[in-house]
């Protein structure tokens, strides 16, 4: 079965076809680097990782690209209230994002055009739609005309005159019509500027994707996405742009995640609840973070919360417990079984529902759900009074293989201890066997303060991380 995925113009599932065989041109809209990004952005930076990594999982060859927005009111806003230059903030916060989004474990985009890098050819893109009279000039600024692309609305599903009942004209306003949108900012005294046909000034918000999308990408890509919240104006303005400066379709596939909620309630400033991820991954594991951004498919909406967070950490726990489980039975398994062919059949059935729930929409929630389904199964396997090794490894490899299509280690907790912890344990199961267990009790006290919590299972003593 094809790929099936939803697409906002259409507002339903449709099969994926590529412009090219075995490639797939990924726009994903990227933040405003003036701060640390907050929850909500982190979602569509897992979500669409995951989508990426499910496609090159399936062998396509993802041209993934992810914008930074590196000039704007906000950036100007904060250089000013610092003391510091634009580029100097930006830079800051662009590595902090790469930090945080890289702790989530979201891969490195392809490409990560930034504005200013691009100023040639956003310039360039406004002065084809002012020579083709979708966009004017107008003291200083330069405004594209809503109204002379007859399919604006399309992909927010707003008929133009739905569109011009909400929209007014302030006192003082430059444009020819309420709906019109800013391409080219005037600059102001002091303010960071580059030299247009125009003056000089700065690209509006909207403009910057479509340049860059058209550089990296063509004329017309595969998939553009972002946050539920760009939908209208941003992405909706990039179709216009878009589509009436190069005559072709901007992108054939749009995606859009869902919004997030802090305990119930919309996140925001003025409530108190604005949740950093710099704070997160400090605070909780950033896999579990992960975990339990997937846990919920990403076009409905997820409430964040501690007792949440702290449910998918006993989720994922089970997951690596049950890897870690095979690991401690496989040296004391046979080489095979008489029941290796039922135990493959299985497995494969495993692998099939996985891919058949990535397939529809990118479930990953129902995707969990199998590998739930297999955490019980190999729970049970290693129940048998003869394990073969050959399963046993099959599973681990499942699960590896699997998880890594969610983005998460689930061998992690293995190999990270050092030589004077290993001996530890080691004295530790020396003293059991020895029945001193005044020592064995010491030696774990010890090893909880080092984070590392022991269990004795009827497989022999394993350890994970602690919280």
């Amino acid at each position: 079965m094809a790929i099936q995925l939803y697409n906002t113009v259409s507002r339903q599932k449709e099969a994926f076809q590529p412009i090219e065989e075995g490639k797939v041109k990924m726009y994903v809209c990227g933040p405003t680097v003036y701060n640390y990004i907050h929850i909500g952005n982190a979602r569509p930076a897992i979500v669409f990782d995951t989508v990426r990594r499910y496609f090159e999982y399936q062998d396509y060859h993802v041209e993934y690209v992810l914008n930074f927005t590196d000039v704007d009111d906000k950036l100007i806003k904060a250089a000013n209230q610092l003391g510091e230059e634009v580029p100097v903030i930006a830079d800051r916060f662009i590595q902090a994002y790469k930090d945080d989004v890289g702790a989530l474990g979201v891969q490195e985009a392809v490409h990560h055009p930034r504005v200013t890098e691009n100023m040639e050819e956003i310039i360039a893109f406004i002065h084809a739609l002012v020579e083709k009279g979708h966009a004017y000039e107008s003291q200083g600024d330069v405004y594209f005309r809503t109204r002379s692309f007859d399919t604006y609305g399309k992909l927010s599903h707003q008929s133009i005159n739905e569109l011009q009942s909400g929209a007014r004209i302030e006192v003082g306003d430059k444009k020819e019509d309420p709906l019109d949108f800013t391409l080219w900012k005037d600059a102001k005294e002091g303010e960071i500027a580059w030299d247009s046909p125009w003056g000089k000034g700065r690209p509006g918000w909207h403009i910057e994707c479509s340049a860059m999308a058209k550089k990296y990408l063509g004329d017309t890509i595969d998939i553009h996405a972002g946050g539920q919240d760009l939908t209208f104006p941003h992405h909706e303005n990039e179709i216009a742009q878009s589509e009436a400066c190069n005559g072709k379709t901007f992108a054939n596939y749009w995606m859009h995640n869902g919004y997030i909620k802090i305990d119930n309630e919309k996140m925001s400033k003025s409530l108190g609840n604005f949740v950093l991820v710099n704070d997160i991954v400090k605070q909780h594991d950033p896999q579990v973070v992960r975990f339990f951004m997937l846990s919920v498919h990403y076009r409905n909406p997820i409430n964040f919360s501690e007792p949440l967070l702290e449910g998918a950490k006993n989720s994922l726990e089970r997951i690596k417990n049950a890897y870690q489980n095979l690991e401690h039975r496989k040296e004391a398994s046979t080489d095979m079984s008489t029941e290796n062919d039922v135990w493959n059949e299985k497995l494969d059935g495993f692998k099939e529902r996985f891919i058949s729930e990535m397939d529809d929409d990118f479930n990953t929630a129902n995707a969990i759900s199998v590998l739930f389904d297999m955490t019980k199964e190999a729970n049970v396997y290693l129940q048998s009074a003869h394990t073969s090794k050959e399963i046993i490894e099959k599973f681990q490899a499942l699960f590896v293989e699997l998880m890594s299509v969610l983005g998460i280690n689930i061998k992690d907790d293995s190999g990270l201890l050092d030589e004077e912890i290993e001996a530890l344990i080691q004295q530790r199961i020396d003293a059991r066997k020895n029945r001193d267990f005044q020592l064995a009790d010491q030696i774990r006290d010890d090893l909880k303060e080092r984070n590392i919590v022991l269990e004795d299972t009827p497989q022999g003593t394993r350890w994970k991380r602690g919280s």
